[in-house]
C-alpha cells in the first residue's frame, strides 16, 4: 500500500492536498463551531486554537504521520479529512480527523468525500480501512455504520481531548474483500443526489 497526497475528485466533492491555499477556507469553516470542538473533538480549528492546530498538522503532513485534505463543495473550502498513520507494512490506514462545516453535515459531503478516500486506500493497496469515533459522538458513529462499516468494539479511555476529556473510542472498519459491496452502495446512496 502506498498513499501520497494527490487530489481526488467526484461530481459533488473535490479533496485536495491540505496547503497553505486552504488556511483561510478551513479556518472560515471552521469559525463559530466552538460548541461542537469543545464537545466532541479531540483537537480545536475554532478561534485562537486554529494556528497551533494547523501547525501540528502541516509537520504531521511533512512527517508523513498524517495526510490531510481538504474538502472543497463548489469550490469552496467545507472542511477536512485525512488518511492517518499510513502503515505500507500492513496495508492499513485509519480515514479519519474529518471535520466539516455545519451547514455541510447530513447530506452528500461525507459519503461523497469517503467514498473517494476508500476507493483511493483499495485502489492503492489497502486490505483494512478503519474509522475512529468518540464514544459520545452518536452522529458520527451512525454516519460511519451509514457507510457500511462493521464496528469492532470500543477501545476504553483511549485518548485524552484537547479538553482534559477522557475518551472511549469506537472502532469500525471495511476490509478488502468487503469494499466491492461497501462501494455498491455508497455509489447507489450518491446516485439520489445526482
Amino acid at each position: 500500500m502506498k498513499l501520497v497526497p494527490r487530489t481526488l475528485e467526484n461530481r459533488f466533492v473535490r479533496l485536495e492536498p491540505l496547503g497553505e491555499q486552504h488556511r483561510e477556507g478551513l479556518r472560515e469553516a471552521a469559525r463559530g463551531d466552538e460548541a461542537f470542538f469543545y464537545e466532541q473533538y479531540p483537537f480545536s480549528l475554532a478561534g485562537e486554537h486554529f494556528e497551533p492546530r494547523w501547525d501540528q498538522m502541516m509537520r504531521d503532513l511533512d512527517s508523513g504521520t498524517w495526510i490531510p485534505f481538504a474538502v472543497m463543495e463548489a469550490s469552496v473550502c467545507v472542511g477536512i479529512t485525512c488518511f492517518i498513520t499510513p502503515d505500507s507494512v500492513n496495508a492499513t490506514v485509519e480515514v479519519g480527523g474529518t471535520y466539516y462545516r455545519p451547514e455541510a453535515r447530513g447530506g452528500v459531503v461525507n459519503p461523497a468525500a469517503k467514498r473517494l478516500m476508500m476507493g483511493e486506500a483499495f485502489d492503492c493497496g489497502a486490505r483494512r480501512v478503519a474509522y475512529h469515533v468518540d464514544g459520545i459522538n452518536r452522529r458520527s458513529q451512525a454516519a460511519v455504520l451509514k457507510l457500511g462499516a462493521v464496528q469492532e468494539g470500543i477501545r476504553r479511555q483511549d485518548r485524552i481531548t484537547w479538553t482534559g476529556r477522557v475518551r472511549d473510542t469506537v472502532i469500525f472498519s471495511v476490509l478488502a474483500d468487503e469494499w466491492p459491496s461497501v462501494r455498491d452502495g455508497l455509489d447507489a446512496r450518491l446516485a439520489v443526489f445526482s
